[in-house]
């Protein structure tokens, strides 16, 4: 989190000037904390992948495991150059890498337009390299789809919301809509942060604006 005196950098990184990583896995739980469901997998047939990025991932986190119809979350980097980052490397800047969550979800029991809806609504996705007092690369709004179904519900929500954004007066969303790249899951100590440490830091904070969606029209209020 930026507040604990790591660099805030709002540029994203050349492939050329990222840190180079690793080739070995950063070691991380193996299940949740909450649901003892395995981080990793393998998960149960048909159901379906989700990636997010909005700001601390440990408050982002909380919002999808106490959603319906989650089987699993876990806590990682994303959307970078550097393979295996740390922490600490995702932090300085260097890595281009978003703080994300990987929810794994049961499509039997929630859709993906539901998990856009938590996700619109539980933070500003307006602000660019930051997200409350996080300002940084790794804090800014991001979808990562793993289908052209998930793309096209992710677009239509975000021209929805983008137009009732405006009518409060906020400015356009800055939230980036890219193929899911690569998934690294965090260190331990952040899997489930907060319900390991129930006072611990969250910074996330809504617009305040609901949000009501699905694949074919997008109708906010």
């Amino acid at each position: 989190m930026a507040l604990f005196g790591f660099g805030k950098k709002i540029t994203m990184p050349s492939g050329e000037d990222a840190l180079p990583g690793r080739a070995q896995a950063i070691p991380t739980a193996q299940k949740h904390f909450i649901k003892h469901t395995s981080l990793k997998g393998p998960y149960p047939d048909g159901f379906q992948k989700a990636l997010f990025g909005i700001g601390c991932f440990w408050g982002a986190e909380r919002v999808f495991w106490q959603g319906e119809g989650v089987h699993v979350t876990a806590v990682g980097y994303a959307g970078g150059f550097t393979p295996n980052a740390t922490y600490e490397e995702v932090c300085s800047g260097k890595t281009g890498h978003n703080e994300v969550v990987f929810v794994v979800f049961d499509p039997a029991k929630t859709s993906y337009e539901a998990l856009l809806k938590l996700f619109w609504e539980s933070h500003n996705p307006t602000q660019g390299m930051r997200q409350g007092n996080d300002v940084g690369t790794q804090y800014r709004s991001g979808i990562y789809t793993y289908s052209d179904e998930q793309n096209a519900a992710s677009q239509i929500s975000k021209a929805g919301y983008e137009k009732a954004l405006g009518r409060k007066g906020f400015g356009p969303i800055s939230t980036e809509i890219l193929p899911a790249p690569e998934f690294y899951f965090a260190e331990d100590y952040h899997q489930q942060y907060l319900a390991k440490n129930p006072s611990g830091y969250c910074g996330l904070g809504g617009t305040g604006v609901s949000c009501s969606i699905g694949t074919k029209e997008s109708t906010v209020v």
